[in-house]
Parts: structure tokens; C-alpha cells; sequence
């Protein structure tokens, strides 16, 4: 923190606000201050209080006691447009954007530029371009929004958000979708709102980037603030000691991420899983997959290298144009989810909110939603059947719920992925896909979700990892294919497999 921000008054100020939900106490007595042209990071373990706070803040809730000063006035907002028009922005994890408009539509959603009495469709359009080219984005903006990946629409979201003039924007896991130049671009966009004294309240389970882009950080922990701390005078075992409740000695001797092995190395004379030539027009270009029982196998690229369309193909939730999948014993040419789950396959999604969890239903009837075949005699389902599946898999991944019954909407972002974990693996298949499955979740849950990857390599699963974090990919996986462009350019066995290697061999093919 500099003298001048030191001397300046906070922008927005949290003073000693509680937050009660029913017989939960949310948030303890918490104070915060961010001041102008400061980016203070907000950490904590998932339900540590992170985006209740986000919510007093702009206007989702109201608290039970404390008060928020925004430039110095006492502030109540009865819904976030207020926060919004006063100068507060926000960009959420879960992006709250329209998929089905434009991407210019999405940009100035409420704020559409007008000509006598009419939206100016081709201002919005030429404006929504410039603003876009501004953070390195190069889209159709006429497009809908939903046809794009979600690293694009994170970026999308945050331009929308810095582009209101506004005094203050909170950012909740702005990079849990964007690759590493993005997250560069991304950088570039916080140094611009620094220097006009904007201030940022960073949210992230990212812990480098705290070091790399906050000069005071606040560690939440069970609703209660922990510490508030300049960046430079902590590190990040200390951070992560915070946020769990351990000793730094202990986290340094047992780690957070729990990868232990080298992602298995295949325990069997052919694949268990064989994807030859799969074409997409222009998607895919002859991508070849082979997954091992017992191995797990990395998808590396850049953001539009086509990761989670390889998976999604391979799936068949998205038709190819040709190709071949040979999956349990059997060859097809056309296939479907169906097809592959009969016949050994399962897939946990990148957006778990768009295509994983269905928040209207319990934790219980989420985990048994695909087995509900298995479990019908008769056109009668087995509930017992379906007890025993549900406590099985709760307690083997320690999913916190208060009890099976809970909304699967309520638990954080790391118990709802091990939800849909437990929808596949209830289905007992030979080969898993798992597309970002740690995304925009705390290091407690990642390192659990982590060690179960291990752990069912090690029982003889095929893994097929995908994640934008090249570091669990390095770590994760035994094999790593990477990807430009739709295409398989190499691969890594090994102890070749290294994050410099991979960023080479991109380098390289982008040189071609």
C-alpha cells in the first residue's frame, strides 16, 4: 500500500456487519475497507463468508447489524442497479449474463445507446467492438453470447463491468475460466483502474495472484475476519494457514495440493478408451485420444484450443463429422451421451451451474439423477437402493450438507462438484472425463478433489483431465496431449511433462 492510499479515505467501508441466515451465522462482526485505487484481496475457504459479504456490499443483502459507508455516507441498497448506479460494480463467478443475446446486447444490457427513441443497434455494435479490442477480445459481437466459451464471457462480463464508470468494482474469481494471457489481460485492465484511482475488491481461491496483482489481502474464515494484512509482509503458506486454521509448519509438511502420484501409467495391453480422428468443421481436426485403465491423461492448450470441445465430442454431446470412439469392447462411428454412459463413460462439465447441477433438486436426488435407469423396477424406483448410494458416496466425499435433503443450490461451489462427482461415479464407469474440476473452489476442497483423482487412477479408472491451471495438469496427469487450434500438435510422457515444456511446444506451433 502506498503513503497516498494510506492517507486516503476508504471508498467503501464494512463496519462490524452480521449476517444471519435462519440458525447460521454468515458473517461475525466483519470489517473491511478498500480504499482508492487499491486492489485488496478478499480469501477464504469455500463458506468462509466470501460472497455474503459481496452481497451486503452491493445490495443482494441487507445486514442484521453493522452499517456500509460508500465514500463516506452510510449506505443501504435495496438491489444490486442501485449499487450499480451509485459507481459499484460486480462481476460474479457465475457469470449473470443473458446467453441467449448478442454479446454487444450483453455489454450494454440496460444502458443501450439510444437514437430518437430507439436502441442505435450499429453504435452498440461499433462501440461494443472498440471496448472489446481494448482488453484484446477480437469476437463477432452480433453473436449470441452462448456460443462462445466461457473464458470469453468471463471477459465479456468484466468489460461490461469496468465500463460503467465506475468507483469501485468487485471481481468474484475473475480468472477461474481465462487462460494464462488472459489472466495477463485481465492484469493490464486493473493496472488501467488503478491508475484512475478505481478502487478492486479481488476475490479469488488463486492464491498467486494475490502476490501478483493486491497490495492488502483479508482472510475470512467460518464468517469471521482473521486478518487484514499488507501483501508484502505474509506469504503464501501463511495465507493458506489463515484460511484453514493450521499451523504453517503443518501445511508445509502435508501441502495442499494433493497430487501424489504421476496420474497412473496405463495398466493394460489397450486402451480402455479410444477417440481416432475426430473431425468437427472447424472445431476439431483429426484430434486421436487414447486413455488407460488406471491412467490419467491431460488436455493442455490455450483458451480456444479446443480442450472441452475434444471432450465434448468424445461424450457425444456434440456431433462429429468423422471419426471413431471404440469404448467397452464395442466401435462407433455416431454416438450420443447415452451411448457412452451404457457403455462406461462418464463426464463431470466445465460449467457445473449452465450443465452440471440442477439447483431446484436436493444433494440426494442430484447424486442418483443418472443412475435412476439402475435403480427402476418396474417403473418403481428402490429408495432404499438409493439411500445407500447417496451415504455411500457423501461420506467417501465428505460432501458437507446438513443432510441429504439440502438444496444442492445451497453448498459451495466444492461440495456441488463433488455432487456431480458422485452422479458419475455411482455409475461405476471405466473411463471419467473431468473438465475444470477444480474451477473457482478453495484450496481446502481442490485438494480433496485432487487426491480422489489419484485415488480412483489408482483403483484402476481412466481420467481424462482438463484444466486451464497448467500446474494440476502437470502434476495431475502422467500423459499430457496438448492442443492449438482444434488439433493435437504433441505429447508429453513423464517426466517431459512440464508446464515450460507445454508453453513451448504452443509457442512453437503458433510460430509455424
Amino acid at each position: 500500500m502506498t503513503e497516498t492510499q494510506a492517507d486516503a479515505a476508504p471508498v467503501v467501508e464494512v463496519s462490524t456487519v452480521s449476517k444471519r441466515f435462519g440458525g447460521v451465522l454468515a458473517l461475525d462482526q466483519v470489517s473491511l475497507e478498500v480504499l482508492p485505487g487499491e486492489v485488496h484481496a478478499l480469501v477464504g475457504e469455500n463458506g468462509a463468508g466470501k460472497s455474503t459479504l459481496i452481497k451486503v456490499i452491493t445490495g443482494v443483502h441487507r445486514p442484521d447489524a453493522g452499517e456500509v459507508r460508500y465514500q463516506g455516507q452510510p449506505v443501504s441498497f435495496a438491489r444490486p442497479l442501485d449499487a450499480q448506479a451509485a459507481g459499484i460494480s460486480t462481476t460474479y463467478q457465475e457469470l449473470n449474463l443473458v446467453p441467449a443475446l448478442s454479446v454487444a446486447e450483453n455489454l450494454f444490457l440496460g444502458r443501450e445507446p439510444t437514437r430518437f427513441g430507439l436502441v442505435d443497434v450499429a453504435r452498440m455494435r461499433r462501440d461494443a467492438r472498440a471496448l472489446l479490442r481494448r482488453y484484446g477480445i477480437d469476437v463477432d459481437v452480433r453473436r449470441p453470447l452462448r456460443e462462445f466459451g466461457l473464458g470469453v464471457q468471463q471477459m465479456v462480463a468484466i468489460a461490461r463491468a469496468v465500463s460503467t464508470n465506475a468507483t469501485v468494482v468487485v471481481m468474484d474469481e475473475p480468472t477461474s475460466s481465462l487462460e494464462p494471457r488472459e489472466v495477463d489481460r485481465l492484469a493490464a485492465v486493473i493496472d488501467m483502474l488503478r491508475a484512475h484511482r478505481v478502487a478492486v475488491l479481488y476475490v479469488t481461491h488463486r492464491l498467486h495472484e494475490v502476490f501478483r496483482l493486491c497490495q492488502r489481502v483479508t482472510v475470512l474464515r467460518d464468517g469471521r475476519v482473521v486478518r487484514t494484512t499488507d501483501v508484502s509482509s505474509t506469504t503464501r503458506l501463511g495465507l493458506i494457514s489463515m484460511m484453514l486454521g493450521r499451523d504453517v509448519a503443518e501445511v508445509r509438511e502435508h501441502g495442499v495440493t494433493s497430487f501424489a502420484g504421476h496420474g497412473g501409467d496405463g495398466r493394460a495391453d489397450a486402451p480402455v478408451l479410444r477417440a481416432e480422428g475426430l473431425v468437427r468443421r472447424h472445431v476439431l481436426d483429426h484430434v486421436s485420444v487414447d486413455v488407460y485403465a488406471g491412467e490419467v491423461v491431460g488436455l493442455a492448450g490455450l483458451l480456444g484450443s479446443g480442450r472441452t470441445e475434444t471432450a465434448k465430442a468424445i461424450f457425444g454431446v456434440d456431433p462429429v463429422d468423422a471419426g471413431a470412439l471404440r469404448l467397452g469392447g464395442r466401435t462407433w462411428r455416431r454416438w450420443t451421451p447415452a451411448t457412452t454412459i451404457r457403455a462406461g463413460l462418464g463426464m463431470v462439465p466445465e460449467d457445473r451451474k449452465a450443465e452440471g447441477i440442477v439447483g431446484g433438486l436436493s444433494v440426494r436426488d442430484n447424486i442418483v439423477l443418472a443412475a435412476l435407469p439402475q435403480l427402476t423396477r418396474a417403473g418403481v424406483v428402490s429408495e432404499a437402493r438409493c439411500d445407500a448410494i447417496v451415504d455411500t458416496f457423501m461420506r467417501r466425499l465428505r460432501i458437507r450438507a446438513s443432510s441429504p435433503h439440502q438444496r444442492v443450490s445451497e453448498l459451495s461451489g466444492g461440495n456441488q462438484q463433488k455432487v456431480l462427482l458422485a452422479r458419475m461415479l455411482c455409475l461405476r464407469p471405466a473411463v471419467l472425463i473431468l473438465d475444470e474440476p477444480t474451477r473457482g473452489i478453495d484450496v481446502g476442497a481442490k485438494a480433496e478433489i485432487q487426491a480422489l483423482i489419484d485415488d480412483l487412477a489408482a483403483e484402476g479408472l481412466g481420467v481424462l483431465l482438463i484444466s486451464s491451471e497448467l500446474e494440476e495438469v502437470v502434476e495431475g496427469a502422467g500423459r499430457v496431449l496438448v492442443l492449438k487450434d482444434g488439433a493435437v500438435i504433441g505429447t508429453l510422457h513423464g517426466d517431459d511433462v512440464s508446464e515450460d515444456r507445454i508453453m513451448t511446444m504452443i509457442a512453437r506451433a503458433s510460430d509455424e
